[in-house]
């Protein structure tokens, strides 16, 4: 649905900062959060090649506001490599379970170029990976466009805790999935999710939305282009071109295969909520959610296990967002297809 353009509204390093403040030992952290007209697209690789193409869908008239690139490893080690040829900048994001890690790199210098001004579409990315222990890499980009209606993009990142992560985004008025062009989904980024009896789903992880279980089946290797499973293709990303997992209250997704880490999480939506929670949980042990991505319509809060922002944070975040909470107007679309 096309609407008049607002101004962005962006709330990234400064409100980044301040909402995951007194958790920088946390597992899983507020990175970014960003609100404004603003769009999503997020895509997975992996391979044993160590070389290939990874590719970000952003339709004509955007502008890029942030992008990153996550790597994930089998050992913890640091992450290095090339985007487009140019040497990234890795900075590690924490272990899991002494073994599995995974790190960021702010690519927006090396994707902008490429992305603003141009036609529109999807957009291919050179990746290779110098680090021995490196299982994939995720991509993900925020852009602006003036035709799409305001949402609140959350990127939180880090590790998974053994007990499990807490992550949520809060509005200031009640929400309403009914409405037209009410949209609210997750996309997240596994790693090492998957082991030689791949089908059999044995590495799994589990997410609950409002206390009630959307999947018991996170997990795969979705993202590797190699024929077969191993160390250095384990890696799994909900991304532009994957299909919603087909989940609702009381009908969790219980196949491994269909399990495709992108989420409409608006069936587990009461009109009038306040507030989307969602707690992850990996109990074998053997996987590592380092990624969340929430794409919410309206102005929210993102908040994670780093805990609640002050009251003062709250305060500003609305005189900023300018009383927009309450716009709940985007159609909701699929990104095109790699």
């Amino acid at each position: 649905m096309k609407r008049a353009t607002k101004n962005i509204l962006i709330a990234a390093a400064a409100a980044g900062a301040l909402l995951s403040a007194g958790g920088a030992n946390a597992s899983l952290n507020v990175f970014k959060s960003f609100t404004g007209n603003l769009g999503l697209s997020t895509a997975g690789f992996g391979s044993t090649s160590d070389a290939g193409s990874i590719t970000a869908n952003v339709p004509s008239g955007s502008t890029v506001v942030a992008a990153y690139l996550y790597s994930s490893l089998f050992s913890p080690t640091t992450a290095s490599g090339t985007l487009n040829g140019n040497a990234l900048n890795y900075s590690p994001l924490g272990v899991d379970n002494g073994f599995l890690q995974a790190s960021r790199a702010d690519v927006t210098s090396i994707v902008a170029p490429v992305i603003n001004g141009g036609a529109g579409g999807a957009y291919s990315f050179n990746i290779q990976e110098t680090s021995g222990s490196t299982d994939g890499e995720a991509l993900v980009v925020v852009y602006s466009n003036g035709t799409l209606a305001t949402s609140t993009i959350g990127i939180l990142d880090g590790f998974s805790a053994s007990a499990g992560d807490n992550s949520s985004i809060n509005f200031a008025a009640g929400l309403d999935p009914t409405a037209a062009g009410f949209h609210a989904e997750l996309r997240i980024g596994d790693g090492f999710s998957c082991d030689t009896n791949c089908s059999n789903g044995s590495q799994v992880s589990l997410i609950d939305v409002n206390g009630l279980r959307m999947t018991n089946v996170a997990g795969d290797n979705d993202d590797s282009v190699d024929a077969n499973p191993s160390n250095g293709n384990l890696i799994t990303v909900g991304s532009d071109n994957d299909p919603f997992t087909l989940a609702s209250p009381g009908n969790p997704q219980n196949n491994y295969l269909l399990d495709h880490e992108r989420y409409d999480l608006s069936p587990f939506i009461t009109k009038g909520d306040t507030s989307i929670k969602l707690h992850t949980l990996n109990p074998s042990g053997d996987d590592n959610i380092f990624l969340e991505v929430f794409s919410v319509s309206g102005a929210g809060v993102v908040h994670g296990n780093g805990g609640v922002p002050e009251p003062a944070t709250w305060a500003m975040m609305l005189m900023g967002f300018g009383g927009l909470g309450a716009v709940m107007r985007r159609r909701r679309s699929r990104l095109v297809a790699a």
